[in-house]
């Protein structure tokens, strides 16, 4: 028997600092849904626009994989390892958080907004010590189809975390329909849809709508109009 969780988009927790639009999936900061508070080893989905020439200051993480994806703009990025880089639309960053870090997350551009995820996925393993990555993926490479960013192997396409995870990201043309198989025995799969409607195994979504699904061994994606989504295959269960 699958089970479900669907997460409108309204539904969502939402914070407006002014200088910070922010949406939350999962329960984060003053937002808190005890039915939200994490989809297996998914612990925060946050849909990010950082106003112009602002930012986050430098904060503390600890053992959590930390996870950005950018949508439009540039997000400048300063840590505690030495990086100081700058990430766009394209590209994937992710931080192994580890024994501790610091880093601060500005937008780089004064004349325009910049429009990130923040996905943090609870690690397989503590105390790891803090590393930094960030990679250009080729966004053509979806198009029609499924394109891997993210697993546990660092030889693998995308980047790595530690955690038997598997991100990919489509960019469907309607109607276009893909077969999703779950790589690993205990996971589940969370769909996040960017932009556009989809189906997955039949349930409707719309944009920024999220839904999770496990006790499956493969969903069918279908584009109900021009898509584009992410998928996250995670642990259901939290093994440290």
């Amino acid at each position: 028997m699958e089970n479900i969780v669907l997460h409108k988009a309204d539904t969502r927790g939402n914070a407006n600092h002014g200088w910070l639009q922010s949406y939350h999936t999962f329960s984060f900061a003053n937002y808190f849904n005890p039915e939200r508070v994490n989809f297996g080893v998914l612990r925060v989905l946050n849909d990010d626009t950082v106003a112009a020439g602002m930012g986050f200051g430098t904060h503390p993480h600890d053992n959590m994989e930390i996870i950005s994806i950018p949508l439009e703009g540039d997000l400048e990025h300063q840590d505690s390892m030495g990086n100081k880089t700058v990430i766009k639309k394209g590209d994937i960053q992710v931080m192994s958080a580890g024994t501790g870090v610091k880093h601060s997350e500005y937008n780089k551009n004064s004349d325009k907004e910049v429009k990130f995820l923040q996905i943090w996925v609870f690690p397989n393993k503590k105390n790891v010590s803090p590393r930094y990555d960030q990679i250009a993926l080729n966004e053509e490479e979806r198009h029609n189809k499924l394109q891997q960013i993210l697993s546990p192997n660092p030889d693998d396409a995308g980047v790595w975390i530690h955690q038997d995870a598997w991100f990919h990201m489509g960019k469907f043309d309607q109607n276009t329909e893909a077969q999703y198989r779950i790589k690993k025995e205990g996971n589940g799969l969370y769909v996040f849809v960017l932009k556009g409607s989809l189906t997955v195994n039949g349930q409707e979504l719309n944009t920024r709508d999220g839904f999770g699904i496990w006790d499956i061994d493969s969903v069918n994606i279908k584009a109900a109009t021009d898509a584009e989504f992410l998928l996250m295959d995670v642990p259901m269960n939290m093994v440290l």
